[in-house]
């Protein structure tokens, strides 16, 4: 017959052992909830895989009028938003977002190939956080202005 043996462990913690594991804890369970809106697949392929690995939740949609849908319903923290896109370009996007109660105050990142001066005049007056021309940023650079404009 086998014998079974327990072993007892005691475990010692003081608050300041324990403070920064709760600390931890708590930034892995708040992670924001980003909506990448983008009509160029490997576009937005990219920066889920690159948003997705800092352990945000991030969802996608490839025209303006699903990415609407998507934002209505998830209501992001952020939004990573094309402005030349099927169905519905990024600005009327913004706009139908503004004019909602739960949308006005919901950071946008406008992320383009279009720059400032070719852009709808528009965009001046609906709270854009960010106006990011893809051309000249790499994702790692994207990444670092996500966590500066999510820390504001």
């Amino acid at each position: 017959m086998a014998s079974l043996s327990v072993v007892t462990l005691k475990l010692t913690y003081s608050t300041a052992n324990i403070a920064p594991l709760l600390d931890m804890l708590i930034v892995m369970q708040i992670k924001a909830k980003i909506a990448i809106i983008e009509d160029e697949a490997a576009i937005r392929e990219m920066y889920r895989l690159k948003l997705s690995a800092q352990g945000y939740d991030i969802t996608t949609a490839a025209d303006g009028a699903s990415g609407l849908h998507l934002i209505e319903h998830i209501r992001p923290d952020l939004i990573l938003l094309d402005i030349k896109m099927p169905h519905i370009p990024g600005n009327e996007v913004l706009k139908r977002i503004r004019a909602t109660d739960w949308g006005k105050d919901i950071k946008v990142i406008v992320l383009t190939n279009i720059s400032k001066d070719e852009a709808p005049s528009d965009f001046r007056f609906l709270h854009v956080s960010r106006y990011i021309v893809k051309v000249h940023y790499t994702p790692t650079q994207v990444l670092d202005i996500v966590k500066e404009v999510l820390s504001e």
